[in-house]
Order: C-alpha cells, then sequence, then structure tokens
C-alpha cells in the first residue's frame, strides 16, 4: 500500500513473530490481496479494511469467508462501519471492495460485541473528518487493556 511503516527489534514472542513498529504519515494506494493470504492474517483484515477507506483506488480483499464466523460475521461488521462512515464498499461471500479516499466519519459503529471491529473503527477515526463513536467498547479491555491510553498517545480524543 506504500506506508511508510519499519520494524526492529524482530523478535519471536509465544511462537509468533514479534517487532517493535513504527509507522509514519504516507499516501497509502490500493491493493488486491489474493485468497492465500487470508489465513495468515484472518484477524488484520478489519484494520486493513479501515486502511484501505484511506487508500487511493479500490482495494479488494479476498478469502475472506472465515470472517463470516469469528465473534460476529466480521466480514458484514466491517462493510455496515464502512458505510455508516460514509465509505462505499460491496462484499460477496468471501471478499470486499472499499472504495478509498477521504472518510467522512460522522457515525456510530455497531461493533457486534467484537473488539476487532470496535478498535478498527476507532483507529478510523483518526483520520476521519468528523468523530467516529462506536456502540460498544467493554470487550476491548479483554484483549488490549492500554488501547484507549495508546489512542490519546496519538492524539485521539476519546
Amino acid at each position: 500500500m506504500g506506508a511508510d511503516v519499519a520494524l526492529s527489534n524482530v523478535r519471536e514472542v509465544s511462537g509468533e513473530p514479534g517487532a517493535d513498529i513504527r509507522a509514519r504519515h504516507s499516501r497509502l494506494k490500493a491493493v488486491r490481496t489474493p485468497p492465500g493470504r487470508a489465513p495468515s492474517m484472518i484477524d488484520e483484515y478489519p484494520v486493513l479494511a479501515v486502511l484501505a477507506a484511506f487508500a487511493e483506488g479500490t482495494t479488494r480483499l479476498d478469502g475472506l469467508a472465515e470472517l463470516r464466523v469469528k465473534e460476529s460475521d466480521r466480514l458484514a461488521a466491517i462493510a455496515e462501519g464502512l458505510s455508516a462512515c460514509g465509505v462505499s464498499c460491496t462484499t460477496g461471500p468471501d471478499w470486499i471492495e472499499i472504495a478509498g479516499g477521504a472518510v467522512p466519519g460522522g457515525a456510530c459503529v455497531a461493533t457486534h460485541l467484537d473488539h476487532r471491529i470496535a478498535m478498527s473503527f476507532l483507529v478510523m477515526g483518526l483520520g476521519a473528518k468528523a468523530p467516529i463513536e462506536i456502540d460498544d467498547s467493554s470487550m476491548i479491555a479483554t484483549s488490549f487493556p492500554a488501547f484507549f491510553a495508546a489512542l490519546e498517545a496519538l492524539g485521539a480524543t476519546i
């Protein structure tokens, strides 16, 4: 997508690759993810969809059938949230296309009690033209207790 991202302190944490990540503002470009990529990053697709909303062009994410059977139907929740925030998108049984550009925001997004949906759309609020709210944040503490402090450190008003 053309993001300005650098990894340092690359390591293994609990059997998973880990690193310190430094990301800087950059212009993102639309991408197409192949179905074969989905198993290794299925949990990252909600925030990738949010990034795609800011990218130049139309992003297509393929191979996402598993998102339909997570804590919620994440694929439907992503599409609903994007649409609520003024982002044009279309979905199929295992894919989503997202038209990137400016994100109007100004919506309250239904999280369906899914922590990844909640966090992704709060991240979207950092760059949207108008604030983005979520209907419930209670589930975030179970997966990322310091999430709100991290957002505030980036300049978010919570």
